[in-house]
């Protein structure tokens, strides 16, 4: 699918001072909540606590947002949590292509985007400020960002330019980096193996297209170490321990502007994703979490979160208000993945393809890594 990214406090009277302080101990005890927010970990949830959770809980002293960071297994979690009646979780951040699949088991709240989010500060309703970013019933957007390729400046002889380049250990030798699980690298494999990107998931939809793409990933397959969690491919390439990685646009933003790291970064076929929230069906403390969504995706806090991360905002209208980074001052706008400059060769994910052959392709995915 191709989107657009354009576009109360009880009052108490006449007690004693004793009786008062009991009886406010007791409202506060009764109306404590505890939210647990499943995330990514790393600088997207840093973004996420410091945009969102932060002035939520300051406005809201009675809710505490605990941070979990197992996003990255929130399809088989929230399956095992539904299977034996037991939801922990309160909200929980997802892609796309999971959350198709999760709404199609029903074991995530379909909502009413106008009913449930704010509209943008025009008025205009929140279906269509956030538009063709609303993928499914169940998803409420938060940001678009890429996952693209990050290498070491000082180990490699020259700057990989394009995604050929990763599978080429001749040209650059080392040890490279991708996330153990087949999106992304399905496709990456097949547009490396001369494949026009524009036809990848039509090869894809053929055994011969997926065997091609398995024996392109065969020719690197000895020298990848392979990551499960976002903050890992930059870790990797922190320490040389791998010349390259695909890793999150904003991740590899933040070890190159925050932490220094002398880490360079590839665009070429980044694949846009986009991110967002899932309430689990049967959620305790609905209200609240209903009030933490509806909070953290207004305009305001969409674009807040792009002053520590390099993701845009889903919402149309956040988009101008995109400024400089919090603490280092620099523009934001040209180290997002839409920036004109960086996406001169980009692929849009296909959602609706993985969300009905995801669970095949994991299982080819997990017996070829084992072989």
């Amino acid at each position: 699918m191709k989107f657009s990214f354009c576009k109360g406090l009880a009052r108490l009277v006449a007690t004693p001072v004793i009786s008062l302080f009991l009886v406010a101990g007791s409202i506060t005890s009764a109306q404590a909540v505890e939210l647990v927010v499943v995330s990514w970990g790393g600088a997207y949830s840093a973004s996420q606590q410091k945009a969102y959770h932060e002035p939520f809980m300051a406005e809201n002293p009675d809710i505490t947002i605990i941070n979990d960071d197992s996003a990255s297994e929130g399809v088989a979690k929230l399956r095992a949590q539904a299977e034996v009646g037991n939801i922990t979780w309160s909200l929980v951040d997802a892609i796309a292509a999971d959350t198709i699949s999760l709404c199609d088991e029903g074991l995530i709240e379909e909502i009413d985007h106008d009913a449930l989010l704010a509209p943008a500060p025009d008025g205009t309703p929140a279906s269509e400020d956030f538009g063709e970013m609303i993928v499914s019933p169940c998803f409420i957007p938060q940001i678009v960002y890429s996952t693209t390729f990050g290498y070491r400046t000082d180990l490699v002889s020259e700057a990989p330019t394009s995604i050929a380049d990763v599978f080429d250990l001749a040209k650059i030798p080392g040890k490279r980096s991708l996330e153990k699980k087949p999106i992304n690298n399905l496709e990456w494999a097949l547009i490396g193996d001369g494949v026009s990107a524009d036809e990848v998931y039509d090869v894809l939809d053929t055994p011969e297209g997926v065997a091609q793409a398995f024996a392109k990933l065969d020719s690197i397959k000895d020298q990848t170490v392979w990551w499960t969690r976002g903050a890992q491919p930059t870790q990797l390439l922190a320490d040389g321990e791998v010349v390259m990685a695909s890793a999150y646009n904003g991740r590899l933003f933040s070890a190159i502007e925050e932490e220094k790291q002398p880490i360079g970064m590839m665009w070429d076929w980044q694949v846009f994703d986009i991110d967002g929230w899932v309430i689990p069906k049967g959620v305790s403390n609905r209200d609240e979490v209903v009030k933490l969504v509806r909070f953290a995706t207004d305009t305001q806090r969409l674009a807040d979160q792009a002053k520590y991360i390099s993701y845009g905002p889903a919402r149309m209208s956040s988009a101008p208000m995109v400024g400089k980074h919090a603490t280092l001052g620099i523009d934001m706008a040209p180290h997002m993945p839409t920036d004109p400059n960086n996406a001169k060769t980009t692929l849009l994910f296909n959602y609706e393809w993985w969300a009905d052959n995801q669970d095949d392709l994991n299982e080819q995915f997990a017996s070829w890594i084992e072989q």
